[in-house]
């Protein structure tokens, strides 16, 4: 991953490894959508990061509030996207940030002996402006972190939420293949007032589990993929004053085009699966996401 921390374009770039294995894709930029009859929040996105030539900041809020996508999470999950994340919020009015240590990124400051450096430096960022809405993204991951980073991770999870319970802040939390581990620590620990399940991957039972205990369910493209029935089955049983929407742009593109790097003015595409799923009118979801995602990260901007 290359940095670069100042600027209010996508100075930052990694490829999209969740799309991009095997041939390479058709990287042309989708058309958009027809615009959704009220307007969502896409309540997790990385502006910041580039796949390829892509839209830059202003241009992505445009393109986005152009479909009925007004307000966008901007999510930090390293020192640079969260610094990053910060002066975005400041300067867009269609912005807050969220910021954290991904899971991942966790073991990597701690083999370096950096991790409790850059925890210090994630809690200032927290508190750096009013616009920052969010502790997140935070949690565990077992696909890309072996065992020798699991108690890095944890002790980072850890520490976000207590950071997020001290500071009031929406707790964002990122789950893959570890939906027993994150219960197990947000049990430990308590959750926050407001936590969201970001990109949520769980079956009906785990949504069920995740709902019991108070959290705001977040749904990306992965929910239009064809073999995500288990995560259609999820979101069916979620209320609706708990369903949020994502893009996790660039990645998780929603079909139909699947493959190329995701925007937030994609969004429709995921809303309009969801209000299928979910069997109620477009409109009555749009309004609901827009009610539950003001709840979620501590009111309107």
């Amino acid at each position: 991953m290359s940095t670069a921390e100042g600027g209010a374009g996508p100075t930052r770039s990694r490829a999209a490894t969740e799309e991009t294995s095997g041939a390479r894709r058709d990287r042309e930029r989708p058309p958009a959508p027809e615009p959704l009859p009220h307007p969502v929040v896409d309540n997790h996105c990385h502006l910041d990061i580039a796949d390829g030539d892509w839209l830059d900041t202003a241009d992505a809020v445009a393109a986005a509030a152009a479909v009925g996508v007004p307000r966008i999470v901007q999510i930090g999950c390293d020192l640079p996207g969260a610094r990053w994340a910060v002066a975005a919020a400041a300067e867009h009015d269609a912005l807050v940030a969220g910021v954290a240590l991904h899971p991942n990124e966790a073991p990597r400051l701690a083999e370096a002996g950096r991790l409790e450096e850059a925890l210090a430096e994630i809690e200032q960022l927290a508190q750096a402006h009013d616009k920052v809405r969010a502790v997140g993204e935070t949690g565990l991951d077992a696909f890309r972190t072996g065992e020798d980073g699991r108690a890095a991770q944890e002790e980072s999870f850890r520490r976000h939420i207590d950071l997020a319970k001290r500071l009031d802040k929406t707790l964002v939390i990122h789950d893959r293949d570890a939906h027993d581990d994150v219960l197990r620590i947000v049990d430990s620990e308590g959750a926050p007032e407001r936590w969201v399940m970001h990109c949520f991957s769980g079956d009906e039972a785990f949504a069920r589990r995740c709902l019991d205990r108070g959290a705001f369910l977040s749904f990306a493209g992965t929910v239009t993929f064809k073999n995500a029935q288990p995560l259609r089955d999820a979101l069916a049983v979620t209320p609706l004053d708990r369903v949020l929407v994502e893009t996790d742009a660039p990645y998780l593109t929603p079909t139909p085009w699947r493959g190329r790097p995701n925007a937030s003015y994609l969004v429709p595409h995921t809303v309009r699966a969801m209000a299928e799923v979910l069997r109620v009118d477009l409109e009555e979801l749009c309004r609901a996401i827009d009610t539950s995602t003001e709840r979620a990260f501590g009111g309107p901007w």
